[in-house]
This record gives C-alpha cells, sequence and structure tokens, in this order.
C-alpha cells in the first residue's frame, strides 16, 4: 500500500503562484509515477501532470503547459506541482496519484492507470 498525503492549496488571486505537495510513503518501490488530477465542480477529474518516479519523465496537459512544473525531491518522497500564472479556471480540488509498477509508461492522463490517491487540496483562484 501506498499513502499520499496533499498540501500547499489555498485562495490565491488570478496570476499568482502556489505550490502544491504530494509525500508519499509506505510501498514506494511499488510505483513508477506520481501524478496530479483535479476536479472542478460538476465536471470530471482531469489530468494535469506527471511525473515518473525516477524523476526522467514528465507529462503535462496542454492547458497547463508552461505554467505548471512537476518535480520530484528525490530524498523525501515529495513530488511538487509548481502553479505559476493561475488563472479562475485552474480552481479545483487537486489531487495526487501514484501508479503501480505493472502500469507500465503509457496512458499519463488515464486516471483508471492510478491505484493509490490522496484526500485533495483545494485550490482557489480569484479573478
Amino acid at each position: 500500500q501506498v499513502q499520499l498525503v496533499e498540501s500547499g492549496g489555498g485562495l490565491v488571486q488570478a496570476g499568482g503562484s502556489l505550490r502544491l505537495s504530494c509525500a508519499a510513503s509506505g510501498s514506494t518501490f511499488s510505483i513508477n509515477a506520481i501524478g496530479w488530477f483535479r476536479q472542478a465542480p460538476e465536471k470530471e477529474r482531469e489530468f494535469v501532470a506527471a511525473i515518473t518516479w525516477s524523476g526522467s519523465g514528465t507529462y503535462y496537459a496542454d492547458s497547463v503547459k508552461g505554467r505548471f512544473t512537476i518535480s520530484r525531491a528525490n530524498a523525501k518522497n515529495t513530488v511538487s506541482l509548481q502553479m505559476n500564472s493561475l488563472k479562475p479556471e485552474d480552481t479545483a480540488v487537486y489531487y495526487c496519484a501514484a501508479r503501480r509498477l505493472d502500469t507500465g509508461y503509457i496512458l499519463w492522463s488515464s486516471a483508471m492507470k492510478y491505484a493509490y490517491w490522496g484526500q485533495g487540496t483545494q485550490v482557489t483562484v480569484s479573478s
């Protein structure tokens, strides 16, 4: 089992920045990547970004490319999501999720490929 805990959400004005963190614990040797997803009210959960557990590969949704950066602090088993130039449409609950090794290295945006999920953290961007 892998446990994930998100932190760093909050309220920010449009154009501002926030940094989210996802701390992984437990059987982290069994995962191959961490992803961030978000879900706004009355909308489906959508992929934001992902990073391989080695940190060698990063993947982004088109809507956040150039504004968000995902990174991993290896020694701390923590993955961060730096969010710059935030827009009101970025408002959502943000979840981090982990993929097991047996899911391979494809379909990064598919929530079905992620076995473990955190509780989520609220990000609100005011206009």
